[in-house]
């Protein structure tokens, strides 16, 4: 499962994914709407999706010794590693933001402890529809992309819309009490990235099995 992996490293993603993987610094920007960055982890499995039909990447993978379950695996592992790792490179910028005391962000929610649960919900939903709906023919790329980008889109809205709520402000604080209190959201966020991206692959590989390439 490595060398599939850096097979899809290698030869099925897309060069501007690696580029939005990187652009989880944008929070430190004053004023942002750092729910955008989520959209780029978004667009990046879109990319490299339309890319790898566009390459006949589905019928090269068919010739090597690996099984359709584990082609999927290679894909679903592929966005996972993306996704991640934009998170885990915008921590040390969030970071870097907050000991800056850079002022609070005007535009929506800051980088917090919440900000990051939200993420991993946003990702959560958008692979399980994403991946469900791709691999169901294993060619639409733009419609199982539009089909996911509306429940991220409204997360999106929702996510920046927290920032107006005055009963809500302890979501937009550094303050180390607030952290605390935002805890249950990042735990909650993980639990359901960790159960809605295994689920939507087996969901995936099933429908793609189906598929006669």
């Amino acid at each position: 499962m490595t060398t599939l992996l850096y097979k899809e490293l290698r030869l099925a993603a897309h060069p501007t994914s690696m580029v939005f993987a990187f652009l989880g610094c944008l929070v430190l920007v004053p004023a942002y709407p750092y729910s955008v960055i989520f959209m780029f982890g978004c667009l990046a499995p879109y990319l490299t999706f339309l890319n790898m039909r566009e390459t006949n990447d589905a019928w090269y993978t068919a010739i090597l010794p690996v099984t359709k379950r584990e082609s999927v695996l290679g894909k679903c592992l592929l966005v996972v590693v993306f996704q991640l790792f934009q998170l885990a490179f915008s921590l040390p910028f969030a970071l870097l933001r907050n000991a800056l005391h850079i002022a609070n962000n005007p535009v929506g929610l800051d980088a917090t402890v919440a900000w990051y649960g939200f993420g991993f919900l946003l990702f959560a939903v958008f692979d399980a529809v994403f991946l469900t709906s791709f691999y169901r023919t294993g060619y639409k790329v733009g419609t199982s992309f539009l089909l996911a980008a509306v429940p991220m889109a409204l997360l999106m809205a929702a996510i920046e819309a927290t920032a107006y709520i005055p009963a809500l402000a302890w979501l937009d604080s550094c303050r180390p009490e607030h952290l605390r209190m935002q805890l249950p959201i990042f735990i909650v966020g993980i639990a359901c990235y960790g159960a809605l991206v295994p689920s939507a692959y087996r969901i995936a590989a099933n429908r793609f099995e189906q598929v006669d390439l």
